[in-house]
């Protein structure tokens, strides 16, 4: 039965439930990570009924071509927030990554989960067992699909051939293992995890070497900004330090209009209530750099907020996370990017941009 968006299902017993549809992408890293936030929501609210709706979104379905040339800012979440926007659904589980700075009209980030790993991996090919991207032979080729990791592993390690390489984790590995295209590719560390497949991980790259994506390796739930009893429902999964990290480096990509199509890195950390943002550019061959840290306190205060939009930043509502840090959080983006930007990082974008759209 439906009442309005709202849908409920009346078990033998006669007892009526709240029906939580949750959307996902097909892929099986996607089921794995809507299964758990399914789990979590199952645990904390029995008497709810979860059901999951899969859907294949354009970044599934274009599999020829490198993500940076399609195009599309919302490859991986427009047919997903379609089906939100239609009351098909009524939450949305994504990879935080994958959502754009700018989120459409009439949505929000409910929930920022626990962060996992954030860092890449690398997996060698089977034969190069033992190896490391220092002691690969020259002219070694790594696959990458990002322009991030590209870049800035061309500057760490030149001796070292890039070339992109597309699919889900599943079909990654398999052109990995079951061509000699390849001597190594680079993957993200928490996708391999919730996978179950960390001994495939050789190496995990640490920032001096290659710096993650805004966002990596932190799950995100989507919902209509309107449904403030969805909103607080999920509102529960955030994690304050996750929260915070994440809204820093959102706001550093969208004050600099970065995407997929440019190198934007980051790495945070928020220790003795003290936030850390490191941002970088880089051009395509990763020969211009522009990198620099800068920190912000952020103390927890006992305000307490109402569900509204004063507690948003860069698309996420956090209102159980105090409003004084998320504010801190988002200007040490803005200001870490500011800084970037007076250095020329605009040049080193926009010739990126070209470059890649040329290429």
């Amino acid at each position: 039965m439906e009442d309005g968006p709202y849908k409920y299902i009346r078990d033998g017993n006669g007892k009526v439930s709240r029906v939580i549809r949750i959307g996902t992408r097909k892929s099986q890293l996607a089921r794995i990570q809507t299964d758990s936030v399914a789990a979590r929501l199952g645990e904390l609210y029995p008497d709810v009924h979860v059901e999951i709706v899969a859907m294949s979104t354009i970044g599934d379905k274009i599999l020829d071509t490198a993500l940076s040339k399609i195009g599309e800012k919302s490859l991986f979440t427009k047919e997903l927030e379609n089906a939100l926007e239609r009351n098909e659904v009524d939450i949305v589980v994504h990879s935080l990554k994958d959502l754009p700075t700018t989120l459409p009209p009439g949505f929000t980030i409910g929930a920022v989960l626990q962060r996992e790993n954030p860092h890449d991996a690398v997996v060698l090919h089977p034969k190069k067992a033992g190896l490391t991207l220092d002691t690969l032979p020259d002219k070694s080729v790594i696959g990458t699909s990002s322009l991030r990791r590209a870049a800035q592993l061309k500057r760490r390690f030149p001796h070292l051939q890039f070339e992109n390489i597309r699919g889900n984790l599943n079909t990654r590995l398999k052109k990995l293992d079951e061509k000699d295209c390849y001597a190594a590719i680079i993957l993200a560390a928490a996708g391999l995890k919730r996978m179950g497949w960390e001994n495939r991980i050789s190496q995990i790259l640490n920032p001096e070497d290659c710096m993650y994506a805004v966002g990596q390796g932190a799950l995100a739930v989507e919902v209509r900004a309107r449904d403030k009893d969805i909103l607080e429902m999920v509102s529960i999964l955030h994690h304050r330090d996750t929260v915070l990290r994440c809204v820093a480096e959102r706001a550093f990509l969208r004050h600099l209009e970065g995407g997929c199509s440019v190198p934007v890195a980051v790495h945070t950390q928020v220790k003795d209530s003290l936030l850390y943002l490191t941002g970088a550019v880089y051009s395509l061959d990763g020969s211009d750099c522009l990198k620099e840290t800068m920190q912000i306190s952020v103390a927890p205060d006992n305000q307490i907020q109402e569900f509204a939009d004063e507690c948003t930043h860069v698309g996420v509502t956090a209102c159980n996370v105090p409003e004084s840090a998320l504010a801190a959080a988002e200007k040490l983006g803005v200001d870490l990017a500011s800084l970037l930007l007076s250095k020329g990082a605009k040049d080193i974008l926009t010739t990126a941009r070209q470059l890649n759209d040329a290429c």
